[in-house]
């Protein structure tokens, strides 16, 4: 139950800035955004009586909008209790009338948490690290395209002109030039950044054709993954404003490069605040080595989290910048675990095989997650890798979306962690993807098999 006088702190909070709208938020398996809409007066008394519902089913919904049913999710489409966290409340500033929204918790009529809500996931890992004593500190870079609107859904992606009326096209890593053609697009995210209380970092241009990575500032596991659920709304939604559309697809074009959800992670003592990954000397701490053989031995299971769609998988090609392994090594950016250089109280270890594609929750507990498990059980990590590791074939990770799924189903201790009831739900809503991914005829098999078979 939220305290009374939260509730009534917030009521006078909105009638001030003349807030009559409220959108209340949950991520589903894509990290999109559902929820409802609602005048202040019906969010205040949903608050006070557990009023704010949603079916459960939004949980199992696949991206084209079907259910997974099964034994831990029923037909029923029973109601679950939407618990807005006020920590989260801020404004919307792309709506035209003051509008406000809120990220909420699901639970049960008996206050227990649904396993299948995105940021339960996350919260039950943090509930393990909290046990021992830890806080997993975490910073994501996103990169992503911008990309022209099209009259028809089907055709290729461009990329759009900028302030100039010039395309970004080719390769322009770092450009500067590039940056300033979208000014006025970033202008707007960064004042919708501060409007939602979003801690941006360093902003670059990518390799390929008007593609950007941001990056949101290090923090707190919870805090940071709420930030990330609105920063990639905030891209889409003020790109729309802008005649554009963001797209955090991992290979929207097949022969340029594609885009990453990297995570650095590392882990505070909850008493002293201290970073746990360096000694006193500076040296790699023995918990931060086993948090890298975790990564090692259960990120190829994770990778239905990671890597949630077929075209997740086009993105692992061999020379553009996206690793094919579980190899560890410091600035070396072929391998799938990075050490950054830097001082001893920022020693971290960066998580690069997710793709944007992710959904922000469960691509930072799924790591966060892998890392604990290295950390519990005493893993050893392999020798750290010396050159480029795009062409290794040691620690392999899988490569088709249905040999990532086959893997996730089998029994391991990170089902356990992550919640065996939400991992046999989402793993089944992976598989209705990829059967209606495969009952649509491709441009290949029209192109070479049509009129030649």
């Amino acid at each position: 139950m939220v305290d009374a006088a939260r509730i009534e702190e917030l009521d006078r909070w909105l009638k001030n800035e003349k807030i009559d709208d409220i959108e209340c938020m949950i991520a589903d398996n894509a990290g999109i955004a559902r929820g409802k809409s609602m005048p202040r007066v019906k969010f205040i008394e949903g608050l006070q009586n557990r009023g704010l519902r949603m079916p459960e089913t939004v949980f199992g919904m696949t991206i084209t909008g079907d259910y997974a049913l099964n034994d831990f999710m029923s037909e029923t489409e029973r109601d679950v209790i939407l618990v807005p966290d006020l920590d989260t409340v801020c404004m919307t500033p792309w709506q035209l009338e003051p509008t406000a929204s809120v990220i909420c918790d699901a639970e049960l009529e008996d206050g227990a948490p649904v396993e299948f809500s995105p940021r339960q996931v996350l919260k039950r890992v943090l509930k393990l690290y909290e046990n021992e004593g830890w806080n997993p500190i975490v910073a994501p870079e996103f990169e992503f395209y911008l990309i022209q609107r099209q009259e028809e859904v089907e055709a290729a992606p461009l990329p759009p002109v900028g302030a100039s009326g010039r395309r970004d096209v080719g390769s322009a890593p770092y450009s500067i030039d590039s940056l300033d053609e979208f000014e006025p697009y970033f202008d707007d995210v960064y004042a919708a950044c501060a409007a939602q209380r979003i801690n941006v970092d360093t902003l670059i241009h990518e390799a390929g054709p008007a593609q950007f990575e941001f990056n949101v500032f290090h923090g707190p596991a919870l805090g940071v993954a709420d930030q990330s659920f609105l920063f990639k709304r905030i891209l889409r939604q003020v790109a729309i404003r802008h005649r554009m559309f963001a797209t955090f697809m991992a290979s929207p074009y097949p022969d340029s490069f594609g885009s990453a959800m990297h995570i650095h992670q590392s882990i505070e003592s909850l008493e002293t605040g201290k970073n746990i990954f360096a000694d006193p000397n500076g040296d790699n701490s023995e918990l931060f080595l086993s948090h890298i053989a975790g990564l090692q031995k259960y990120l190829p299971t994770a990778m239905p989290l990671i890597a949630p769609f077929v075209n997740s998988y086009r993105r692992f090609a061999m020379g553009l910048s996206a690793p094919t392994n579980t190899h560890w090594s410091r600035e070396n950016r072929s391998v799938g675990l990075r050490v950054p250089s830097g001082a001893l109280e920022n020693r971290r270890i960066e998580n690069r095989v997710a793709g944007s594609d992710v959904n922000p929750y469960f691509s930072i507990a799924v790591s966060l997650a892998c890392g604990y498990l290295g950390m519990k059980e005493g893993l050893k990590p392999s020798p750290e890798f010396r050159g480029s590791a795009y062409d290794v074939t040691s620690r392999a990770l899988p490569r088709h979306f249905l040999d990532s799924i086959k893997i996730m189903r089998q029994d391991s201790p990170l089902k356990d962690v992550l919640g065996v009831g939400f991992v046999e739900t989402y793993l089944d809503a992976k598989e209705m993807e990829y059967d209606s991914y495969s009952s649509v005829l491709s441009p290949w098999e029209t192109k070479f098999l049509l009129l030649n078979v």
